[in-house]
């Protein structure tokens, strides 16, 4: 009996749903010191609202999205990028979620997008919130699914970052290596294939970003704390929960949603995988969060402004 592939076994054992993944190009976003890798799916007609979806921690724009792009694309222009190293993102010296929300805001500049909505999951959650607080002008409206104000909260989870920024400090010369910069590179490109088999694209989109690159954003997540100024976030905002979620546990993601000024909550029976695993039940919600967010968004455009 011959050896059973990983991709086998992931065929056996992870059911993807089916869905025409859209083609993309590579962007050099202006002052920002790279190129990434960008979808930009149409909607329904050209005065379209904009939404701009970030991923998960160690995915791609595509793999945390392509189930949601074709449902969004019927109400709204759709646009994924890779984050900084993450799939073909840009391959900095260093990972902050400050320079991912800066890469956001040229992404908006460089394709001209407007009535933008910032959609996100999990880490791309925490860098749309970042994407607000640094770029508040470009933003109309929020989705943040499966997110929190901040880690750290517990003995375990203080220990765990600490080890992991100790350990990304001492690294910070490999994330510099051309070696590393190369590997980093070539292993991005591995996703240029056209995908003939759902399964083996999303093990290749998987594989395009590197353990040690996932090591240095858990750092910067382990940083994170927006619960000084998350109730001066003054656009629509939707907060989509993941209800059975053992990564950001569900409590926090309701607590989110509390404390942003009249966010609507949006409740999916999933765990933290659920964004695709799930997709028959998160990819509703999400559109409807969407959905949400834009009424609201047009609601305050036709409101006169107070005497």
């Amino acid at each position: 009996m011959g050896a059973v592939s990983l991709i086998d076994v992931a065929r056996h054992r992870v059911r993807l749903p089916p869905t025409r993944i859209p083609p993309g190009r590579m962007l050099e976003l202006p002052g920002r010191g790279g190129a990434t890798f960008v979808t930009d799916t149409p909607g329904p007609h050209p005065a379209s609202p904009t939404i701009v979806l970030l991923h998960a921690l160690g995915t791609t724009g595509l793999l945390t999205w392509f189930p949601a792009i074709e449902p969004l694309s019927r109400r709204f222009r759709v646009v994924t990028l890779d984050q900084r190293w993450h799939g073909r993102g840009i391959q900095s010296e260093e990972f902050s979620l400050a320079d991912c929300a800066d890469d956001v805001a040229a992404l908006i500049d460089l394709l001209d997008l407007r009535d933008v909505i910032v959609g996100g999951y999990s880490m791309g959650s925490i860098v749309a919130q970042r994407v607000w607080r640094q770029h508040p002008a470009k933003v109309e409206g929020l989705v943040l699914g499966a997110t929190t104000d901040r880690f750290q909260l517990t003995a375990a989870e203080r220990g765990f970052f600490l080890g992991m920024g100790s350990t990304m400090l001492a690294l910070r010369g490999v994330s510099r290596s051309r070696t590393a910069l190369r590997a980093a590179r070539a292993a991005a490109r591995g996703v240029d294939l056209e995908p003939s088999d759902l399964h083996e694209w999303a093990l290749r989109e998987f594989r395009s970003t590197s353990p040690w690159a996932v090591g240095q954003a858990l750092a910067a997540l382990g940083r994170h704390h927006s619960r000084p100024w998350l109730s001066r976030i003054d656009v629509p905002t939707a907060v989509v929960a993941m209800m059975r979620d053992r990564v950001i546990p569900t409590q926090r993601q309701l607590a989110l949603a509390r404390a942003i000024p009249g966010a609507t909550l949006h409740e999916v029976d999933d765990g933290h995988a659920g964004c695709v695993l799930g997709a028959e039940r998160f990819v509703p919600r999400f559109v409807e969060a969407a959905a949400t967010v834009n009424a609201r968004r047009r609601d305050l455009q036709r409101r006169p402004p107070p005497r």
